[in-house]
């Protein structure tokens, strides 16, 4: 892994970084598709991508209805509408107006119709979550206990469900549809060939389409390098209607104009003032874009795919990481979490436990997405998955094992919170040795020298699977 990341950088550093500075908005762009005979004049199409965004979104809203049981089999049903599909015009729970912030869709279908999160999840097992599942069985496992959760919060084993479901998403559908589909083998030379419409009477190309699609998944406004850090971070936040009203038409289309998970975890970061991620991944897309479009309907040359797959691997590398950080930052928050806990005199403090427990299904939903990407972390992932564990250390210092035959969590080890805290700045230390993470939110990594000497005489250990 740490060998592709530096291939990445190697890449930058030749000079695209250079040459893609400043770059335009993505779209429009002309229709170069010898075929089409509609009235179409821009070539520009990824709204199913934004609908599947949206309904992840949808789906970390409905995680936290739960009431205890008593609505469990209506609330299944109605997440799984979101994740599996629906035949109706599904309502847009999550993304909605507030306070000024007009958006124009209200519904699904004004989006893209037919779209589901299911069908687009990464395919392979998930070794990080009890069960031996697959990422859509994953999800859907996560689905039915945020249904019979208590505001999708589960205080016996330290998981907040719709924080573990988007955070999941993100990896699984949107990173792992781009580098392991979009940008990998789609970008062969008779693999949606750019000579060809994508689908007949389609007013885009094989090529064009998609790699739309993948800027899609990225989930970035068209006008995103236009956009501070800040700007971007509070576009998702619904905070700042002026910054994302590209065509001042007074309402947000959320097609073009919203910033979604993956786009604003990027800015997150940036918002260090030590990375640039959003703007680098967002002007890669925009490049290569206009490289395909160059191209205007007549294959890709050789020469031209070898560029556009060095823009493919500048996306790759760069959100990985973005994945990192936010897997970085997260760690440290669970490490300050314990340290409040552990400081508390009542062993009880509800809202530092909920904080914890959502800080740590964070972390756990952005470590299980790093694992879904086109590289096999191998090793990494082991480690990862070890020392952070099926669940956190709860309050009575117990922590998930597995799953019995009914698919019930089995609670049958210890872990002291001295050991877990010294787990989490093992796992940052991880991702910096190998992912090379760079705004290092929450680091505490210069705490790890004392909480290793601290633990010399801890016979428990500090990892588990």
């Amino acid at each position: 892994m740490k060998r592709s990341l530096k291939l990445g950088s190697t890449v930058l550093a030749a000079g695209l970084l250079s040459s893609m500075a400043f770059a335009d908005s993505y779209g429009p762009f002309p229709i170069t598709e010898k075929s089409y005979s509609g009235d179409k004049t821009d070539s520009v199409s990824y709204s199913g991508q934004v609908a599947r965004n949206v309904l992840v979104e949808s789906l970390k809203s409905l995680a936290g209805k739960g009431d205890g049981g008593g609505n469990a089999a209506e609330l299944k049903a109605q997440m799984m509408a979101y994740f599996a599909g629906s035949e109706e015009d599904l309502p847009i729970i999550a993304v909605t107006d507030k306070d000024g912030f007009d958006i124009k869709q209200t519904t699904i279908n004004e989006i893209s119709s037919g779209k589901n999160v299911k069908g687009k999840t990464y395919k392979g097992l998930v070794p990080g979550w009890p069960g031996n599942l697959t990422g859509p069985e994953v999800l859907e496992d996560m689905i039915t206990r945020a249904s019979v959760s208590n505001g999708g919060f589960d205080a016996d084993t330290g998981m907040v469900w719709g924080q573990l479901i988007q955070k999941f998403s993100l990896g699984a559908m949107g990173f792992n549809q781009v580098v392991d589909n979009y940008l990998d083998e789609n970008l062969g030379a008779d693999k949606k060939p750019n000579n060809q419409p994508y689908s007949e009477g389609a007013a885009y190309t094989g090529k064009e389409h998609s790699w739309d699609e993948a800027f899609g998944y990225f989930g970035v406004a068209a006008h995103g390098t236009s956009l501070t850090p800040d700007q971007a971070y509070n576009i998702n936040k619904k905070k700042d209607g002026a910054a994302a009203d590209a065509n001042g038409d007074g309402v947000i289309d959320l097609k073009t104009e919203m910033v979604f998970g993956n786009a604003y975890y990027a800015a997150g970061a940036d918002r260090s003032g030590k990375t640039d991620y959003m703007v680098t991944i967002t002007t890669a897309f925009i490049e290569g874009r206009k490289l395909i479009t160059s191209a205007d309907g007549e294959a890709l040359t050789d020469a031209q795919r070898q560029q556009l797959q060095a823009y493919a691997m500048v996306i790759e590398t760069e959100w990985t990481k973005v994945l990192a950080e936010a897997a970085f930052k997260y760690a440290g928050s669970v490490y300050k979490d314990i340290t409040t806990l552990r400081a508390d005199d009542s062993d009880d403090d509800a809202e530092a436990y909920a904080d914890y427990a959502k800080h740590w299904s964070e972390l756990k939903g952005f470590t299980l997405a790093l694992q879904t990407g086109r590289e096999n972390l191998g090793g990494t992932a082991v480690r990862l998955n070890r020392l952070i564990g099926f669940s956190p250390v709860t309050m009575d210092e117990t922590v998930v094992t597995g799953v019995d035959a009914d698919g019930k969590f089995v609670k049958d080890a210890k872990m002291s919170w001295n050991a877990y805290q010294l787990n989490m700045l093992k796992v940052q230390d991880l991702l910096i040795k190998e992912f090379e993470v760079e705004a290092r939110a929450n680091d505490a990594t210069e705490d790890l020298a004392n909480l290793v000497k601290e633990l010399d005489t801890d016979s428990g250990g500090a990892e588990t699977d």
